[in-house]
């Protein structure tokens, strides 16, 4: 029997079954509800992320330190070699004719440049075209393009490096109106064509890469859009994860709801990362356009645009120091894709495809750091400013530095290392120099290691060590501010002696060579550093005097008043020793030592200024006269070996220094100009095959030959008077008498006028080289 399924039975089925099922739907919608209140939740928690961090300051900024700017005058002493290498690490391009800013042409000893101008403290300099005629090693005519004189001009200062926050990101912020041509088209082109037509996720963009990268075969395109990748690198991490791709969609739909497109580009043309210079990130064209070509953005042509741009996909895959072919492929690539899309012609492209790469060296001035120096602009500058106002608010810092001086230092650290190699014990020997200018107190070069660029333990300002002889001009003037008692010729007896000090300790010093040389003049002391004679008229002036005068010359460290601190056993730093002869070398007036000029805001406002500072402390007839013995060291004494390398006709004042066992090599020195120390010796206070003269002397002699520096021509102050004396007896003479020379007194202490020609000398010691040595 077939049993029939009534209607009503299925209806009251049905009915069970869509009651069943209207709890999970009732759960579905509330879930559904829930996740869309957390969904717009977490959106609205995502807009306040892009808001505050987009509308606020957006990045940290390093204060960024520059060198001197080279200011260009008629008569100034600058060879023309040293004015190009100066144009070539500021990346002026060498054209035929400068025909805009950066670009300089060359012909004979006539240069003409277009200057980029700069903010500087005291306002802005504008880029103009300049003609600069050398004759010899001088600027012998200046003028702008129209033939007009011109009484100054001023290049913009080199980067030299800057201080980085913790994260060591870099940048160079630029804005639109500052990128060069084609940048924007090609970055677009590559990156992103429907840049303008997408509100911040472009499917199309996505299916098209999909489909040019597939019928390729290579990956010729990306699918996330310039506003993504700004997201990514801007809030996000590199994380592959779809967490990650979602909100980086969902913040670069929320960051065009907000901001413009114009407002978008610009922060990703700041942002973008192009690659890493040890430790510092390079973010940005701005300063990519620095890093990898040593030029402003503003100035590249068109394939330089296409190789900064088409690092963007991978900066160290293709990085063209690096990977010098695989950027050369990425960067033709590019312009096909430009000439392909009408951004270019074909034959544009064609023609950037011949260009070479055109990246500067690394290693050159333009890209090198100068740790030494720029560890002592960190120091100054925590005198005045937070670590964070230094690491974040973009300050532009002005220095003294002179890269040209700076080079030519290192060169000649190089090629004495090198000269040397073979001592025993020189591997071990490390070294340290500090140039300054002696009128102003400028910092203008400083090493702080043999290796220059190592920016570790610097030497130059930490490295304490005994500084042996150069401490006797302070015991010289110390005597000769008494002229009543001491002059120039006046007799020391250079011979053996003990004394005892107040520890109940028998100090008994000795000459170098062991030897004791009689009767001398007081100058032969200081020119051929005799310890006997040094240290007996040290104790006759008064150990604490000495000190006293040490104090007054600069230096600030407390000695005890032992008779061992008269030659040389306290110590000092490079830079310590460098301040004390600054007082010598600039008639006794003293000048603080400073490596920076001004600081200004990120935005080109003045905010601060180092100005030069200025006290007399010693009357400079004594300074004159210790100045002149010191001539002496040069000519006869123990820096007579600078000759060796340096014209006759130079005049030079400096001090030996060599401690204990040849711990310490030293010299210190000037010119009308420069002022150098150079300090050599091992970490370990070991001993080294070098004395002063044979170790740091050479270096500073090699720095000189380099440099060129003016001769030394202190002017004869009002109470110093040039009188004749017999060269032997040190009488008076007259200036006819065949052993009449010229010295120098305070005015009241020469010699009386003698009886006449003809006396003979008394004293064998006296050797006869006196005769030429005013000359």
């Amino acid at each position: 029997m077939t049993r029939t399924r009534s209607p009503r039975n299925s209806r009251s089925r049905s009915r069970r079954g869509s009651s069943g099922m209207r709890p999970w739907l009732g759960w579905a919608l509330k879930l559904s509800l829930v996740g869309l209140v957390l969904l717009a939740g977490f959106a609205i928690y995502l807009d306040a992320v892009v808001q505050e961090k987009f509308s606020g300051k957006r990045w940290t900024i390093p204060a960024k330190v520059y060198a001197r700017p080279l200011e260009l005058f008629v008569g100034q002493k600058l060879a023309k070699d040293d004015f190009l290498t100066e144009l070539d690490a500021l990346g002026y391009r060498r054209e035929s004719a400068a025909n805009g800013p950066g670009a300089a042409s060359v012909a004979g000893n006539n240069v003409e440049l277009h200057t980029r101008g700069f903010q500087f403290y005291e306002g802005a300099e504008p880029a103009q075209r300049v003609r600069v005629r050398f004759s010899g090693d001088y600027v012998a005519g200046l003028t702008q393009a129209n033939g007009a004189e011109l009484a100054v001009a001023r290049l913009e200062p080199l980067l030299i490096g800057g201080l980085y926050p913790a994260h060591n990101e870099d940048r160079i912020l630029i804005q639109l109106d500052q990128v060069p041509p084609y940048l924007v088209e090609t970055l677009l082109a590559v990156e992103d064509r429907d840049f303008y037509e997408h509100h911040g996720v472009s499917p199309k963009s996505i299916a098209r890469a999909v489909w040019v990268n597939t019928t390729s075969g290579q990956v010729r395109q990306g699918g996330s859009t310039l506003t993504q990748q700004l997201v990514k690198n801007f809030y996000l991490t590199n994380e592959r994860s779809l967490v990650r791709k979602i909100n980086e969609a969902m913040m670069a739909v929320l960051l065009e709801l907000h901001y413009d497109k114009q407002e978008i580009l610009e922060a990703y043309l700041n942002e973008v990362f192009l690659g890493q210079d040890g430790q510092r990130a390079v973010h940005g064209f701005g300063l990519a356009s620095q890093y990898f070509f040593s030029q402003p953005l503003a100035e590249l042509k068109l394939h330089q645009v296409a190789l900064l741009v088409g690092m963007v996909k991978g900066p160290t895959s293709y990085n063209p120091r690096r990977n010098p072919e695989r950027a050369l492929a990425r960067r033709n690539l590019v312009l096909d894709l430009l000439a392909e899309q009408g951004v270019v012609t074909a034959e544009e492209a064609a023609a950037a495809k011949q260009k070479p790469l055109g990246v500067t060296k690394r290693g050159s001035m333009a890209d090198s750091t100068y740790p030494a120096f720029l560890d002592l602009v960190k120091r100054q500058l925590r005198q005045d400013y937070r670590d964070e106002d230094l690491t974040e608010e973009g300050l532009r810092i002005f220095t003294s530095f002179d890269p040209i001086l700076q080079s030519k230092a290192e060169t000649a650290l190089g090629t004495t290392l090198k000269g040397l190699a073979g001592r025993k014990g020189i591997d071990q020997v490390e070294a340290a120099m500090v140039v300054t200018n002696p009128e102003t107190g400028e910092i203008q070069a400083m090493i702080g290691s043999r290796q220059p660029r190592f920016a570790g333990f610097n030497r130059a300002l930490d490295a304490v060590r005994p500084i042996g002889s150069l401490v006797k001009p302070a015991v010289y003037l110390a005597a000769l501010e008494r002229p009543s008692q001491y002059t120039l010729t006046s007799w020391l007896v250079d011979e053996p002696f003990s004394v005892k000090g107040q520890d109940g300790q028998i100090w008994r010093p000795q000459n170098y060579d062991r030897k004791a040389h009689g009767t001398i003049y007081l100058y032969q002391g200081l020119a051929n550093s005799y310890n006997l004679s040094t240290a007996k008229l040290g104790l006759e002036v008064g150990v604490p005097t000495v000190l006293r005068t040490l104090e007054r010359l600069g230096v600030s460290r407390s000695w005890p008043a032992y008779p061992s601190m008269l030659l040389g056993a306290g110590s000092l730093t490079p830079i310590e020793v460098a301040t004390m002869y600054q007082t010598l070398a600039n008639g006794g007036f003293n000048t603080p030592l400073r490596g920076i000029r001004s600081v200004l805001t990120a935005d080109g406002q003045p905010l601060k200024r180092y100005p030069f500072q200025v006290q007399q402390r010693f009357d400079p007839g004594a300074i004159y006269l210790v100045q002149k013995a010191m001539q002496q060291v040069m000519r006869e004494g123990t820096g007579r070996s600078v000759y060796n390398q340096l014209p006759g006709s130079l005049t030079l004042a400096g001090k030996t220094g060599t401690s204990n066992d040849s711990r310490d090599s030293w010299f210190a020195g000037f010119s009308q100009d420069l002022l150098a120390v150079v300090w050599m010796g091992r970490d370990d206070n070991g001993s080294t095959p070098l004395t002063g003269a044979t170790g740091a002397l050479q270096v500073w002699a090699g720095f000189m030959r380099r440099a060129d520096p003016l001769p030394l021509n202190m002017p004869l102050p009002d109470n110093v008077v040039m009188a004749w004396v017999d060269a032997g007896t040190g009488q008076g003479s007259a200036s006819g008498c065949p052993n009449a020379v010229q010295m120098p007194y305070i005015r009241g202490s020469e010699p009386a006028p003698g009886p006449g020609c003809g006396l003979q000398a008394p004293v064998d010691s006296v050797m006869d080289w006196v005769r030429g040595w005013m000359n």
